[in-house]
């Protein structure tokens, strides 16, 4: 099942997920497990669309909000003028860095501002499995309470970034935890509320991975997680996945060789797994490869026509 199903089976309306920066750094940035984050990010945490941490969570929704309007607005043209059509619900996406590491009581009343901004019908948390301490998974637990309803549901999601299962990739990309804490977060989740939707974050590509890595990784988010986002590996500028491609150490998937792990993955996925993501984009101004990704609307159209989604 794709997400915008998903959605609308929920809601029964258009969502749009806008991105926020919660003003939080990572352990593998700030010393405790390191100090240049995992090898492909970015220095934004993976969160290049965000909006400025400098504005308060609720000026970052509203300026998000307007985005998205102007957006459908380009689309549509003169059709769109109508209030109808740009009307939807909003999903809170607390994205780059790690949106659970640091104090608890801060972290929570973002939470609870993003909630409580008009039409955001959930909020989605990006964060690591080895960055879920019992006091930040209450907080969850006690908005997942008070915000969903049967006449209003509310949708709380932990998106978790895993990447890979095979223990040599990770080590590499420097992801700084091992498998053992990621079946552990999810299992304290699971504990925690039923709820909440987990999602796992794939990257196919990685340096030294085959096809069955590839496949073992999606094989163990489909046992786990309730869905899972996919994009292939970026080489992005000031990174150190950067300075390897530059050595020639490092290999980017070819588009058609993406889709066709796409298919393979597809067929292990089971048909009520909610897939959040099949591709994803950096920034064009940090893009240094591959540059079919760059042309986002092609590769749309594309995984449209193969797979039917969006």
């Amino acid at each position: 099942m794709y997400i915008s199903d998903y959605y609308i089976k929920k809601f029964g309306v258009k969502v749009y997920k806008i991105s926020l920066d919660a003003g939080c750094t990572c352990p593998t940035r700030d010393g405790t497990k390191g100090t240049r984050g995992c090898i492909f990010c970015s220095a934004t945490g993976s969160g290049d669309f965000a909006a400025s941490r400098n504005k308060s969570i609720t000026e970052q929704i509203e300026e998000a909000k307007k985005l998205v309007e102007k957006k459908l607005l380009g689309r549509g043209g003169a059709d769109c003028q109508k209030k109808d059509s740009v009307q939807g619900k909003y999903i809170a996406y607390f994205q780059n860095f790690t949106n659970t590491y640091g104090n608890p009581e801060r972290l929570g009343a973002l939470y609870r501002e993003a909630a409580a901004c008009p039409d955001v019908c959930g909020i989605s948390i990006g964060t690591r499995p080895d960055c879920l301490n019992d006091e930040i998974l209450e907080i969850i637990k006690s908005l997942c309470k008070s915000k969903t309803s049967e006449e209003n549901p509310f949708l709380v999601s932990i998106e978790l970034g895993l990447q890979t299962t095979n223990e040599k990739s990770a080590e590499f990309i420097r992801r700084g935890y091992r498998n053992e804490e990621y079946y552990a977060a999810v299992k304290k989740i699971r504990e925690l509320d039923s709820s909440i939707h987990i999602v796992t974050h794939v990257i196919f590509g990685l340096p030294g991975e085959n096809e069955k890595d590839m496949m073992d990784t999606v094989r163990t988010v489909c046992e786990t997680a309730d869905g899972i986002k996919i994009s292939c590996l970026h080489i992005l500028k000031g990174t150190d996945l950067f300075d390897l491609y530059e050595m020639g150490e490092v290999k980017v998937l070819e588009e058609e060789e993406y889709y066709r792990l796409l298919e393979n993955a597809l067929k292990i996925i089971p048909p009520d797994f909610v897939i959040h993501r099949l591709t994803g984009d950096g920034a064009k101004s940090l893009l240094i490869a591959p540059m079919w990704t760059a042309n986002k609307r092609k590769v749309h159209n594309e995984l449209s026509r193969r797979f039917s989604v969006f």
